[in-house]
């Protein structure tokens, strides 16, 4: 995260949107063989963060074993050009928003990662409205059957939570504006309307 505080997130509820808007983020926790990332779709709940991964990744017995992971979900991002601030002295920068979450994982019973994947394909089809939602029922028993067989659910108690949200707050409004407008010629819609929020 970056150190400024002026960049801080601190409202729990900013960041939980970010969290669940974005719904995927990468894991990343200790193993033998040293530190492994896994990349997961994250369902969050309060102070639950729940995912799964394939029992053949690299995480896969650290988590098993209980073990202090580390879940950042990255939101939009953008490299911004000197040239856009109509500034003497500028430097090139990124500009980003993410949120950390750290803490000890659990791993999920049979009836408990069933209720995630449901969970997980529920939300995430709401958000292809108007198509029709598409549910487990429509595949065959025997590849749900082997897909639970593959992969394990996990759930991670959040003890803290860090949120980056570094988007030029510090320039004046006349130079975000002229930013929004850069990002936005490039296509990079989301960044440009946090520039001009």
């Amino acid at each position: 995260m970056h150190p400024h505080p002026k960049f801080a997130m601190v409202a729990r509820e900013e960041m939980a949107a970010l969290v669940r808007s974005e719904g995927f983020g990468t894991v990343t926790v200790q193993t033998e063989e040293g530190l492994r990332a896994v990349h997961v779709p994250v369902l969050l709940d309060g102070e639950t963060l729940r995912f799964h991964v394939g029992r053949g990744n690299k995480v896969h017995m650290a988590l098993m074993a209980g073990a202090e992971a580390l879940a950042v979900v990255n939101g939009p991002h953008a490299y911004v050009s000197p040239d856009w601030y109509g500034m003497q002295g500028r430097v090139p920068t990124w500009n980003y928003v993410a949120v950390e979450l750290n803490g000890p994982v659990r791993a999920l019973d049979d009836g408990e990662l069933v209720a995630l994947l449901d969970a997980i394909s529920e939300e995430n089809e709401a958000r292809l409205a108007p198509k029709p939602v598409w549910t487990r029922e429509q595949m065959g028993a025997d590849v749900f059957d082997g897909l639970l067989k593959r992969i394990s659910g996990f759930e991670m108690a959040i003890s803290e939570w860090r949120g980056t949200a570094k988007i030029d707050q510090d320039k004046p409004a006349e130079v975000r504006a002229r930013i929004a407008e850069a990002l936005e010629a490039r296509g990079e819609a989301a960044m440009a309307a946090l520039h001009r929020r």
